[in-house]
């Protein structure tokens, strides 16, 4: 039977496979958000740990960036809060790493 686009991708990326466990994909790209890499990165720096492929990560900040007008400051005042602390940090810790920052 043909496989689906998902399932081709899912084998063509597959490193490790045991009857009974998950699979161990190997991803090619990894994009990092605002929200939650702060906090990786901090783990990642605090075990002496580096980003394993800075060539394939890319820093994005879009999870809390309204999807409406991006004039500053924002007519939504969760969102203008929740921006700018998260949006510095960020911008801080990809310049940091040397990740490539996606405006």
């Amino acid at each position: 039977m043909p496989q689906t686009l998902a399932e081709k991708v899912w084998e063509r990326h597959i490193v490790r496979r045991h009857e009974g466990e998950p699979d161990l994909l190997y991803v090619d790209l990894h994009l990092v958000h605002e929200v939650t890499s702060p906090q990786a990165f901090a783990e990642l720096a605090a075990r002496g740990w580096r980003v394993a492929a800075p060539d394939r990560t890319f820093a994005t900040l879009d999870h809390i960036v309204p999807t409406g007008s991006q004039i500053r400051p924002f007519g939504d005042v969760m969102a203008e809060t929740m921006t700018t602390a998260p949006c510095a940090i960020a911008r801080s810790t990809a310049s940091w790493i040397a990740l490539p920052q996606v405006p």
